[in-house]
């Protein structure tokens, strides 16, 4: 827990210790559920990248030049043990790892509306495996903390941070119900694609609103439907085949989400059609991703009869103090 010696005083330290201690029971137990991320992770962290880069679009670790040809082939099989990869892209000692989701272009469009990092605590919130975490690293925060509660992830983010090295970057098993924990803690606090998946996202939003210090940003990406009236898709059952899927907003119904909770200068940012040239199956990802979601006769419809899904990224600030 590296990220509790830069919390604010006020924080109850004890109460997030006690989460911390019960989720890492959780993940410590000898089954395969766990055992099957655990043990790469173990084995990925023991080699330290002489290189790293996490300025362009792909984050590096480490290059193909510091490892031998059978270290190369150790890693690449602990590597493919966290298949499916989302997130990405990655390098890692040559290693070309070409995730799901092109987040480099999420990355691309968010990174204009982002407020000056320097010295500042972060929450990236549903972190996944750390790609956005480590493309914060050049510009200098205090700390980034991410929040993660699925073990897969964890565990990458945890073997691809242990190659890597930063110490203002750390990852616990939590979700944005711990938020709750961490009053007045963060400059700015990143939900990218968690909010659809809350049955409250109003209530959602007042917590996160609480836990940012006045004068903090959130910046919240959400699929969406498109349109320009406030309303928002309830499905019966899932949406693009996903199910625990409860609202797909608008963006101006998001914006709205906002405002009612109470967040201040709030900005749509950025909207855009969903597209497989941004999640698709890829060699690290072989299951079903967004061509499979769709109708095949309708581009425009989900394989429900729905919508087809934009994504939206909007800014937000709680206000400062008079």
């Amino acid at each position: 827990m590296k990220y509790i010696d830069h919390l604010p005083s006020h924080v109850l330290i004890n109460e997030i210790e006690s989460v911390h201690r019960e989720r890492q029971r959780w993940v410590s137990q000898q089954k395969k559920g766990f055992l099957r991320f655990r043990n790469p992770c173990e084995k990925l962290q023991q080699f330290k990248g002489g290189t790293i880069d996490c300025a362009g679009d792909t984050v590096t670790i480490g290059c193909r030049e510091e490892i031998s040809d059978a270290d190369h082939q150790i890693i690449h099989g602990q590597l493919r043990a966290f298949m499916p990869w989302r997130k990405g892209p990655f390098s890692i000692y040559g290693i070309e790892i070409d995730a799901e989701w092109r987040s480099e272009r999420k990355w691309q469009r968010l990174e204009p509306f982002l407020p000056d990092l320097d010295g500042k605590i972060v929450a990236d919130i549903g972190c996944s495996n750390g790609y956005y975490m480590f493309r914060m690293t050049p510009s200098n925060p205090r700390f980034v903390i991410g929040f993660e509660p699925a073990v897969q992830p964890y565990f990458c983010f945890k073997a691809l941070n242990g190659m890597a090295g930063f110490e203002n970057l750390d990852v616990d098993l939590l979700g944005v119900e711990h938020i709750t924990l961490f009053p007045e803690t963060f400059d700015l606090i990143f939900l990218m694609g968690v909010i659809y998946h809350r049955p409250s996202p109003v209530e959602v939003l007042k917590d996160i609103l609480d836990s940012l210090r006045p004068g903090g940003t959130l910046i919240l990406e959400s699929q969406a439907l498109p349109g320009s009236d406030p309303v928002a898709l309830f499905p019966e059952k899932t949406y693009a085949k996903v199910p625990g899927t409860y609202f797909v907003p608008t963006g101006i119904c998001l914006k709205n989400w906002l405002i009612r909770a109470g967040f201040d200068d709030v900005t749509l940012c950025c909207s855009h059609p969903m597209s497989s040239h941004e999640q698709r199956k890829t060699d690290w990802m072989v299951f079903e991703s967004y061509s499979d979601f769709i109708a095949p006769d309708n581009s425009d419809q989900t394989i429900e009869g729905y919508p087809a899904p934009w994504r939206v990224f909007l800014k937000a600030v709680k206000k400062t103090r008079n």
